[in-house]
């Protein structure tokens, strides 16, 4: 592995974090803390619920180290920030989706390596956790994004609307880039193309069920959940931060593992944008956003 590799794809990280989170309009983020009910619940559903559908999807195919561990890392990291931009194209609730994702990725500081810690060992070896780890590329991809929101929210303070605006499109060429980037990685020695079967239905499962589970979720009743927040949750849910998973990838593994390893969360961004594509549209014309479904 060469070094630069991992040091470019947490500065396209860090960028891309920094741009999205400056284009956020800061007084309704600050209304959705302060009402906190969809956050409580979107958050059990990305740190409690999506990780154990990763860890009995690994169990149910077997899958050998390389693909179960970097799966579990995709599913346990915070939500994507790409998934602001689906809540705005469809008019879900921007806000919600935008504090959601803040908060997870805040918390996953804590919850991302104590889920890894569980759910790797439960599904490998005692000790897998820390024989294949590397937790200063986990935590340094953390920090990185953390610092990313932090800079992004006091810029989003300081900034008018067409600086915001510029940020947008700065965190928008940062995720192209991002994406070309471990597509490279990923293609090199193993493309994507060549997998087996359970590679395929095992990565894309668990962003499904995280679809249709968060959805009957946060319509109980008692959840107190308008539908644009429901479908903001089910995004929040299911789209996960996949750049952190390709840094730390690039980090964790060498040679072909390594190539193998970019290909699960590269494809698992295949999935999610290609799943919430559906799901946004299919709520846009059920009248489950703040659009009306006629337009």
């Amino acid at each position: 592995m060469t070094s630069w590799e991992p040091i470019v794809s947490n500065v396209l990280l860090g960028v891309l974090v920094f741009g999205f989170t400056a284009s956020v309009d800061i007084f309704s983020f600050q209304d959705k803390l302060r009402h906190s009910n969809g956050i409580l619940i979107g958050l059990c559903c990305q740190f409690l619920l999506l990780p154990f559908i990763g860890f009995c999807v690994v169990r149910a195919f077997a899958l050998r180290e390389v693909y179960g561990i970097t799966l579990l890392v995709v599913l346990s990291s915070p939500g994507g920030t790409y998934s602001n931009w689906w809540c705005s194209l469809f008019n879900a609730d921007l806000a919600l989706s935008v504090a959601m994702t803040t908060a997870s990725t805040i918390i996953s500081a804590g919850m991302l390596p104590v889920n890894l810690l569980i759910y790797i060992n439960a599904a490998y070896d005692e000790g897998s956790a820390h024989k294949h780890l590397n937790w200063g590329s986990l935590f340094t991809s953390i920090g990185v994004v953390i610092g990313g929101v932090v800079a992004g929210l006091v810029a989003a303070t300081k900034l008018d609307e067409t600086w915001m605006s510029r940020c947008n499109k700065l965190g928008n060429l940062m995720g192209i880039i991002l994406i070309v980037f471990s597509a490279f990685i990923s293609t090199r020695d193993e493309p994507i193309w060549n997998k087996t079967w359970d590679f395929y239905v095992a990565v894309t499962l668990p962003c499904e069920i995280a679809i249709l589970l968060s959805l009957a979720l946060t319509s109980i009743p008692r959840c107190n959940l308008d539908k644009p927040e429901r479908v903001a949750v089910a995004i929040e849910t299911s789209y996960q931060n996949v750049g952190i998973a390709m840094a730390v990838a690039l980090s964790m593994f060498s040679g072909d593992d390594r190539a193998d390893a970019v290909g699960v969360p590269l494809y698992y961004g295949i999935i999610e944008a290609v799943s919430l594509a559906f799901l946004c549209l299919m709520a846009w014309k059920a009248g489950w956003t703040f659009a009306p479904p006629e337009d």
